[in-house]
This record gives C-alpha cells, sequence and structure tokens, in this order.
C-alpha cells in the first residue's frame, strides 16, 4: 500500500491490490476502513475491489495505520474486556 499526494488540496489515493482476483487499483480514502485491536492480528484494513466486487482484509502494521490514518481513513478502536 502507497499513498499518492501530489496536490494537498486533491483527495488522498492509496494504491491496494485485492488479494481475491490479484487486481491492482487505487482508491479514495473514503472506500477504506480501518480496524485497530489490541494485537497485530486484529489490527486490518478493509475495503471493496471496485474490480471483482468482493470485500478485501487485509493486516495493518504500524506503517499501514500511520498512512490510512494520516490520509483520513475512518478507524474504528476495537476494545477488549
Amino acid at each position: 500500500m502507497t499513498t499518492t499526494m501530489a496536490d494537498p488540496t486533491a483527495p488522498v489515493l492509496f494504491k491496494a491490490a485485492c488479494p481475491h482476483c490479484r487486481g491492482r487499483f487505487e482508491l479514495a480514502s473514503d472506500a477504506f476502513r480501518l480496524a485497530i485491536g489490541a494485537s497485530r492480528r486484529t489490527t486490518f484494513y478493509s475495503f471493496t475491489c471496485p474490480e471483482c466486487g468482493r470485500a478485501a482484509r487485509r493486516p495493518a502494521g504500524e506503517r499501514i495505520v500511520e498512512l490510512l490514518t494520516g490520509g483520513g481513513v475512518r478507524t474504528l478502536r476495537l476494545h477488549t474486556g
């Protein structure tokens, strides 16, 4: 995942790949959802593939979390206990 930020007034675009159809594309920040859990296993981002229409869920490490939150992706913090 990488970001495209040439114009600061334009929406942030993220390059992504579908794990199902292997399509590669760019999506705006509003196409993603980020869930931050208590562990690496429960921290992920999701989107709907524009090519095959399937929901995709990918793990999100610290750098991905930083990029997505900095780009305005809606974030859900998962609580345990």
